[in-house]
């Protein structure tokens, strides 16, 4: 997290690490015979642990693992725990469609291993978090029932002092690839109407394995992509298909007034170099008028 101001805005009060779709499969093995997942998880872990933000949660929206194996819950709590400790920060397991409940309860949660939603609530320093479960057992589409929505509502009744921000699997946005509408999050009209002037005030998910965002009920929502595959969207709609490039994770930055999503892509590729900690110390050094002297001047060409 930044440590300065440079300018009209203070560092945000709260981060969030939001990454979705891991895919893990027992044994290590490929998915699809194609896809590295642990590797690839592996990957995305050093990557969010580059940025140096120490993150007040980690939050995986979901598809943990690819066929619920209890091995595959195992290697997964393996891998993320160590490096959870490491950024001090909590972990938040959200159920997707990929998921077996009772296996996610009892090898990553310690709890009994029941079919029962998997849901939690989190106080991060006045900013409240709410893991929704939208499985269908047996179905891959989403949904929330009448019991989870009645629950929602009785969370939200007392506001926080910071707000919510809920996350789930399935996101309640429309998508422009066809086969995406038929596993889409059902009674999204439910959901609205459980969060209506409530203090939600982000909605994080994932399943589509792609990036994108938009507006529900009035309150953002961000979809982070896979770190598993990601969709290769430069082509027709009914033509998208899996492809092993894209990853990406986000960077959620919490304000008394705002929310942000940053997309982090996953990639090695060498940076300019030309911004560093020395020189934002020398610019810390400065005065504010210096600053915009220094660097927000427009120079002739040549000078």
């Amino acid at each position: 997290m930044a440590s300065v101001q440079f300018g009209q805005h203070a560092p945000a009060a709260r981060v969030i690490l939001h990454l979705s779709d891991t895919h893990l499969l027992g044994g290590d093995r490929l998915l699809g015979d194609r896809f590295d997942t642990a590797r690839h998880l592996r990957r995305t872990l050093a990557a969010a642990e580059a940025t140096g933000v120490r993150p007040d949660a980690v939050v995986f929206t979901g598809d943990l693992t690819d066929l619920g194996e209890p091995e595959a819950y195992r290697a997964l709590r393996d891998a993320v725990e160590p490096w959870a400790a490491r950024l001090g920060a909590p972990v938040v397991w959200v159920a997707g469609n990929h998921d077996e409940r009772p296996a996610l309860r009892a090898h990553l949660l310690d709890a009994p291993a029941t079919e029962e939603p998997v849901t939690s609530v989190h106080d991060l320093g006045g900013l409240r978090l709410i893991a929704l479960d939208s499985t269908v057992p047996g179905w891959h589409h989403g949904d929330l029932d009448a019991v989870q929505l009645e629950w929602l509502r009785a969370e939200l009744a007392e506001p926080a002092p910071l707000g919510t921000i809920l996350a789930l699997h399935h996101p309640p946005l429309p998508t422009h690839i066809p086969f995406f509408d038929i596993l889409e999050l059902r009674d999204q009209a439910g959901l609205a109407a459980a969060i209506a002037g409530s203090d939600v005030r982000a909605i994080l998910a994932g399943h589509l394995h792609y990036s994108t965002s938009g507006t529900f009920a009035g309150v953002p929502v961000s979809v982070a992509s896979a770190s598993c595959y990601t969709m290769d969207l430069a082509r027709p709609a009914d033509a998208v298909n899996g492809m092993d490039d894209g990853r990406s994770f986000h960077l959620v930055h919490v304000w008394d007034d705002t929310v942000t999503h940053a997309v982090v892509p996953v990639v090695d590729a060498e940076s300019s170099g030309v911004f560093t900690p020395e020189w934002t110390a020398r610019m810390a050094a400065l005065s504010p008028r210096e600053r915009l002297e220094a660097f927000s001047r427009k120079r002739a060409p040549g000078q």
